[in-house]
């Protein structure tokens, strides 16, 4: 395991000299020239300079059949960004699959999870039952949340497999947007113990809700990302079927006054918002924009 181990070091430094220096290792070229490429053509079209890199691998398990080995492990990505005069720590955690041919690297992956999720849709009945009350929603205390828990579970809430919904829904409650609903799943959006509400958890149904809720958690969609601040949200279609599959939280705004986010499933933190480098990503993508109402 030690030579694997010290092949997967090298693989990482490679992949992070590459995307500062735009330089390819030859030995793992076939393995990072894909990804590294379609890293550094989106940052150089966003006037971006990487100024360093860390990634931090840990390897989760290993399985020997013969002379195959598969390696799970997990990398921490750090990348120090600089924009114009802004500066940023944008960063990932990827869970990856090596396959060793005895101490040969012949395979390398990013173990790609589903973001869809299975479809509910849901008609936002106008109750008032059981809500919370809220005097205003506290965008600060809302991206607090968010950069709190990006790489790690609240042990307070149930945690999903496809869990960026509830990632979401829960920095918006802890910026004080009110809970309705309970205790039936089709209506409101909440979470009260071992049950909740399907736009609590669900990505399409989070979607439907914030386009049609008049009172507690309300939003107004606006035309462009550039519209939102600091704890909004973007729903994504990344098929543009009208199927909706993954929300994210806005954290900050970068150097040109464009969104970046926050998002659990593929843990992110200060991504930008397209996410044009997604394995989900597809040229149909549609994007939703959701400004949340304060008061």
């Amino acid at each position: 395991m030690l030579t694997k181990r010290n092949v997967l070091y090298t693989l990482i430094k490679a992949r992070a000299d590459s995307y500062v220096k735009g330089e390819l290792h030859e030995d793992f070229k076939p393995f990072i020239e894909q990804q590294c490429e379609l890293k550094r053509s989106l940052i150089k079209k966003r006037e971006v300079d990487v100024l360093k890199c860390n990634m931090k691998g840990s390897i989760q398990s290993a399985h020997t059949d013969q002379e195959e080995t598969r390696v799970l492990y997990k990398v921490h990505i750090q990348a120090f960004l600089k924009q114009n005069d802004f500066f940023y720590i944008e960063e990932e955690i990827e869970d990856r699959l090596a396959l060793f041919y005895k101490d040969t690297l012949i395979q390398d992956e990013l173990l790609v999870k589903d973001f869809f999720e299975d479809e509910v849709e849901m008609d936002v009945e106008e109750v008032e039952e059981d809500e919370e009350r809220a005097s205003y929603y506290d965008r600060l205390a809302a991206v607090q949340y968010a950069e709190k828990y990006w790489d790690k579970p609240n042990e307070s809430y149930k945690q999903f497999e496809v869990n960026c919904t509830n990632y979401i829904s829960q920095c918006l409650h802890a910026g004080k947007a009110p809970m309705r609903g309970y205790p039936k799943k089709a209506n409101g959006w909440w979470m009260r113990g071992n049950a909740w509400s399907y736009s609590w958890a669900v990505a399409h149904s989070m979607h439907s809700y914030l386009s049609n809720s008049k009172s507690g958690l309300r939003a107004v969609r606006k035309s462009s990302a550039r519209e939102l601040v600091p704890g909004d949200v973007i729903c994504y279609d990344f098929e543009g079927d009208g199927r909706w599959n993954h929300t994210t939280i806005v954290v900050a705004k970068d150097g040109h006054g464009m969104p970046l986010v926050n998002a659990n499933t593929y843990n992110s933190r200060m991504r930008y918002w397209a996410y044009e480098d997604s394995t989900a990503y597809t040229p149909k993508i549609k994007y939703d924009f959701f400004h949340i109402v304060d008061r």
